[in-house]
């Protein structure tokens, strides 16, 4: 990361960040759920290190297609932003998984938003697990009450934020210009951030888009899918010309799910695509 030499990144090492209450339940945890385990505490450390006036989370698998000031803006007076996951009926997880998604969340450096992070903070370090257990899923499911717990948390009201392969067949795409624009019933935002939940690399130069169980519309793939799938081929060019020898995505996933069965796997080879799974070069 420090070769990249990336203009408008601070790089911070665990050796800086880590402290004795995260490297206590360190063991404890695996990666993903150490990772969630230390959201909220990577906040706080931003927060006073730096003395910042405030500070936002966000996913490493998103993409942003608008300025996300807007969605900040919406915060007005209070001190937290939350969003939802605004599921899609036939996708609601919120028993499981949560009404809200961490996904981007923003903290102001005030009395109420300090006391929200450090109560998060704490109950990440007390309990964070991949399973759902008395209520609580992860780093997530945390987030339920806050609106009743605390004062001060808004939660987003703009559609071009938190769109997901979980609500987006609840939208209309289109693209004007450079803007790509969101629409449900008659309300039009533009299009900010989009969460590639589940995409994966995959054997033979194929991406998996996202899940199986997730529908993704024509306009979908070819408005947001395709950009995203450029934007990693620019960053994988960025990466191996500082590190040759670097992996810049999980290990590659298996075409299982198409290889079961015989329709699949003929469709696929006649048109490079099935479900979910494209080739490649289909967006190069």
């Amino acid at each position: 990361m420090q070769r990249l030499h990336l203009t408008h990144a601070t790089i911070i090492s665990l050796k800086e960040f880590e402290n004795e209450a995260l490297l206590a339940v360190k063991k404890d945890r695996t990666a993903g759920e150490y990772c969630w385990t230390c959201t909220s505490s990577t906040l706080w450390y931003c927060i006073h290190t730096y003395s910042l006036d405030h500070c936002t989370y966000i996913d490493a698998d998103l993409l942003f297609f608008s300025d996300p000031k807007v969605l900040t803006d919406e915060m007005g007076e209070n001190s937290v932003l939350i969003t939802e996951h605004r599921y899609s009926p036939e996708h609601d997880q919120s028993a499981l998984s949560g009404i809200y998604c961490v996904q981007f969340i923003t903290f102001k450096n005030t009395a109420e938003g300090l006391a929200v992070l450090d109560w998060w903070r704490k109950a990440c370090l007390e309990w964070c697990y991949h399973r759902f257990e008395d209520g609580k899923f992860g780093d997530q499911k945390y987030l339920d009450d806050w609106t009743t717990r605390f004062t001060g948390v808004h939660v987003l009201q703009h559609l071009g934020g938190g769109v997901a392969p979980w609500n987006n067949t609840q939208y209309t795409f289109r693209k004007k210009g450079d803007e790509v624009f969101v629409q449900k019933d008659s309300q039009v935002q533009a299009l900010v951030f989009y969460h590639f939940h589940d995409f994966r690399y995959c054997l033979n130069q194929v991406f998996r888009l996202t899940d199986e169980q997730y529908t993704l519309s024509k306009e979908a793939i070819s408005l947001i899918y395709k950009p995203y799938a450029q934007a990693l081929a620019q960053a994988e060019t960025q990466i191996k010309q500082a590190d040759q020898n670097s992996m810049f995505h999980e290990p590659l996933y298996s075409l299982s799910w198409v290889q079961s069965n015989l329709g699949r796997q003929a469709n696929f080879l006649i048109k490079g695509s099935y479900k979910n799974y494209y080739r490649q070069t289909k967006f190069y």
